[in-house]
């Protein structure tokens, strides 16, 4: 997704600001300041949002260079209701944040507050700029969302980047160089509500047994993402295990581009089961939790819940009179799984004509969750793209946490075309996946690069395309890509090949070519 975010700045913690907090200490006017606008918890949507107005907070230093300087901007010290993810928007989508955006928030019922991290700026996944969702004219400008966890405190400060003076050797020449604040600048407060105890059984983990337990387990150990154990280049036991015992080791020689063959005709989609009715659920599946199905992987799940995976031959019987290259279907925790509320999105469903390409992204939310946690993050980033940034739904068509848990994403059905909102310039004929993490110096876990390979080869292989390949795309307008160009790009693909920006980061970017190579091997090439 986006850019580098939430990385904790060294300041250190401190309790200094658990002092009585007034919401309106520090608040001066200004034409950046927008009307309070607070939507209040309501029985009849589980979830809420908390819009606060940002504020100029201290004078900048005045410098015979500098041109125009600008106030920072932020909410003051402050406490809040419960919300669990932040993020900050504006008025003009069209608009760029030229600035460094930091908060920090205090843990729900305690003094504790964490050190500043950074929130990332870049407005890049998002819809097309002819999109559906821009033309209700509520789409807003917005940064990256931050997942905090439970919080009931929180402070924001924005600085401006310092913009020379126009005769200065070093002058902004284009668009994207520093300027004003955009006006409406509101930080949004998120909780996710809690999920209907009838759809929580959803989050059962992936069925090989190599898979990192969740770290909320005390009885197993899991070491950091980025730990000795998870370097880019250790894959051996992680991603081979999908393959029989066949190493997909990212080091050897990867198989020559294929071009893009000529589209044929859409045939309806047979893999996709999410219309069947619903097997009633037993007594224990109606009992189940998030956390004992994250950490229990023998559960089981409700049909509208859960679509399980597919066996091999389950896979190769739907090869007979379709395409040759069919993988086999991964388990997939659908929009009922993860307690969707759908009177948020938009009815109507988008499609788009096929599916050339996959592009993968990070959701630029932070490490700090829990798989059992992922439900709650991904319905916080649900209700920041509908509530917060104005959007028809969630933008992403598919997401995947650290346990390798695959979710739906945008309504419309797994196994169909949907048209997200996920790479600006290149949401049409592609779907977008979002692993949750900020994974730019992080190494994203084994269990979800692998979990990425199996739903590219799944779904790429519907619509006859080669995981290790490469097709064309006509941009719909980027900063990388002008309108109306056509590009060459692979088949599976990272944000940043049509967008510049850090995303999907670094180090999950390198791991690219390692999914390449076992989706192709599960389609059977």
């Amino acid at each position: 997704m986006r850019a580098t975010l939430a990385s904790a700045v060294g300041v250190a913690c401190t309790a200094a600001l658990a002092l009585p907090l007034t919401p309106g200490q520090g608040a001066i006017a200004a034409p950046h300041t927008a009307a309070p606008h607070t939507a209040p918890a309501s029985a009849a949507l589980p979830g809420s949002t908390q819009s606060l107005p940002l504020s100029p907070l201290a004078r900048p230093v005045a410098s015979p260079d500098r041109a125009n300087a600008e106030p920072e901007y932020g909410v003051a010290a402050r406490k809040v209701r419960p919300f669990s993810l932040v993020g900050v928007v504006w008025d003009d989508a069209r608009a760029d944040l030229h600035g460094q955006v930091q908060v920090r928030t205090r843990a729900a019922g305690t003094d504790r507050w964490s050190t500043w991290q950074d929130v990332e700026t870049h407005s890049d996944d998002a819809p097309d700029l002819d999109a559906d969702d821009r033309r209700s004219g509520r789409v807003r400008g917005a940064t990256a969302p931050l997942w905090v966890g439970d919080s009931d405190g929180v402070q924001l400060r924005i600085r401006p980047h310092a913009r020379p003076a126009p005769d200065h050797p070093h002058a902004p020449t284009d668009r994207h160089a520093a300027g004003p604040l955009p006006s409406g600048l509101r930080l949004e407060l998120v909780h996710p509500g809690d999920p209907q105890p009838a759809t929580t059984a959803t989050t059962a983990g992936p069925a090989d047994p190599a898979d990192p337990a969740d770290p909320a387990d005390p009885a197993t150990k899991v070491g950091p993402a980025d730990g000795p154990a998870a370097q880019s280049g250790d894959l051996d036991g992680g991603l081979d295990g999908d393959l029989d015992g066949d190493a997909a080791d990212p080091t050897e020689p990867q198989a020559p581009d294929q071009p893009d063959q000529p589209d044929q005709p859409d045939q309806p989609d047979q893999s996709d089961q999410s219309g069947q009715q619903p097997d009633q659920p037993d007594q224990s599946e109606a009992e189940a939790t998030t956390d004992n199905l994250v950490l229990d992987q023998t559960r089981s799940a409700a049909a509208d819940l859960v679509l399980p995976a597919e066996t091999a031959e389950q896979a190769e019987a739907q090869r007979e009179g379709k395409r040759r290259y069919l993988a086999p279907r991964p388990r997939i925790i659908l929009r009922k799984g993860w307690s969707a509320d759908e009177r948020l999105r938009e009815r109507r469903l988008g499609y788009t004509r096929t599916v050339k390409a996959a592009f993968v992204h990070h959701s630029a939310t932070g490490n700090n969750y829990r798989c059992a946690q992922a439900p709650s993050v991904i319905r916080s980033i649900y209700r920041y793209h509908v509530k917060s940034s104005g959007w028809r739904d969630l933008g992403y068509n598919f997401l995947v946490d650290k346990c390798g848990n695959i979710y739906e994403g945008r309504a419309g059905g797994p196994g169909k075309p949907v048209l997200g909102a996920h790479t600006l310039g290149f949401n049409s004929n592609s779907t977008g996946i979002a692993v949750l993490g900020t994974y730019s110096r992080s190494t994203p876990p084994r269990a979800a690069v692998r979990a990425v390979a199996k739903l590219t080869a799944w779904k790429l292989g519907l619509h006859g395309r080669n995981p290790a390949g490469s097709t064309y795309l006509v941009s719909g307008g980027s900063n990388k890509y002008r309108k109306g160009v056509t590009v060459r790009l692979k088949v599976i693909s990272g944000h940043r090949d049509g967008f510049t920006t850090d995303c999907p980061g670094t180090q999950l970017y390198r791991q690219l070519g390692a999914a390449r190579y076992v989706a192709a091997k599960l389609q059977g090439r």
